[in-house]
């Protein structure tokens, strides 16, 4: 066995690091497939990443020159600025049930980010938001949500004998038609809504949501980013979710909360697109694209991949407003069945339950690790 780093300018590499979790996940009924077009980006100095970040790719070969691993080390400058820290990232890791090979490339990871004056390593996080992050440690006779992370279940002992330790869990919910929704938390929604004459628009085409852009953008930094230990969105980060969410979109399922005409809360979810990926095996050409044109249609599953409210409205019962948005994607909608509530941090569950009553099944747990270099 040997570990190379991917060239930038080798397609032939570059195409064993894409094709290994197909060939790995063959006969795996659960896994997903990303789309074969967007993962080809990871490589390209367009990347909107490479603007602030750098990377590294190492691909674990045996004598044959047969993929056996994977792994992606990042340094995000940009984190490390927001944070004043020295975090390297690993993500993308995919490995035979070997824990020579899994060694070699974690060594090769440590090596590179020492290099660039690393001194602390996490994942597995990924370059973008609509990245999945954590590695799958229950919840794996469940089919991953679009963009959610899912890996074999030998994954975790390959990763804690490198020396990783937990940082936090993260849990994945679902919700149903079935679903006890809360009176009080909708009477609340109702009467917050009249009281302080807060508008939440149906939106109704892809052009409806690329004029709200703006206001997304400004939504997720002054909400969610750094709750979730992210920087900042940049305008190219946000160009470059967009252009992956117009494929899959439903513009009535992405909610914007407005005091006049300030916005101030939002949903970002979207119809549940893996089935589509599993028939097409992420291809979107030449009709890989038109079967997940029809999954949109009829998947009754709603990926609900962040919600957020800022600060100064926090305290406020706007957050009774995202729940009750939601209840009304799934009751009055006549395709709409389940809702999946994707990768809330642990320390958010119990004020979620308390804030809401909500019944919500827990049936997925990721776990983020962490490593002094």
């Amino acid at each position: 066995m040997k570990i190379i780093q991917i060239q930038h300018n080798d397609r032939r590499q570059q195409k064993a690091f894409i094709q290994l979790p197909f060939d790995l996940y063959k006969n795996n009924p659960y896994w997903v497939p990303p789309i074969r077009m967007d993962i080809k980006k990871i490589f390209k100095p367009e990347n909107a990443f490479y603007k602030y970040g750098e990377a590294a790719f190492f691909l674990a070969i045996d004598k044959d020159n047969h993929p056996l691993g994977r792994l992606a080390v990042a340094n995000n400058t940009r984190y490390n600025q927001f944070h004043k820290s020295k975090t390297a990232f690993f993500y993308y890791f995919e490995c035979v049930d070997d824990h020579k090979v899994a060694g070699g490339l974690f060594e090769k990871g440590f090596d590179w980010a020492k290099e660039k004056g690393l001194n602390h390593m996490i994942g597995p996080k990924g370059f973008t938001v609509l990245d999945g992050f954590g590695l799958l440690i229950e919840g794996f006779e469940y089919q991953p949500a679009f963009g959610q992370a899912y890996n074999l279940a030998y994954y975790p002992a390959l990763i804690e004998v490198q020396g990783f330790s937990k940082v936090k869990d993260i849990l994945t919910g679902w919700v149903d038609r079935n679903t006890k929704w809360p009176e009080k938390i909708i009477k609340a929604a109702n009467i917050i809504e009249k009281r302080r004459c807060i508008q939440t628009p149906t939106f109704k085409t892809k052009s409806d949501l690329l004029s709200i852009k703006d206001d997304l953008h400004t939504l997720y930094n002054d909400s969610l980013a750094e709750p979730a230990g992210n920087p900042p969105l940049t305008d190219e980060d946000m160009d470059q979710m967009v252009a992956q969410l117009l494929w899959i979109v439903d513009p009535k399922l992405i909610k914007i909360m407005y005091d006049d005409k300030k916005p101030i809360g939002f949903i970002l979810a979207y119809p549940d697109i893996g089935s589509a990926l599993q028939r097409s095996k992420g291809r979107l050409f030449p009709f890989g694209w038109l079967q997940i044109l029809l999954e949109r249609k009829r998947t009754q599953w709603i990926d609900l991949n962040g919600a957020g409210v800022i600060k100064e409205y926090q305290r406020l019962g706007v957050t009774s407003i995202i729940i009750n948005e939601l209840y009304k994607n799934l009751m009055e909608s006549d395709q709409y069945q389940y809702g999946e509530l994707l990768q809330f941090r642990e320390e958010n569950i119990n004020s979620l339950l308390e804030a809401s009553n909500i019944d919500i099944h827990f049936h997925k747990k990721h776990r983020l690790y962490e490593k002094g270099l």
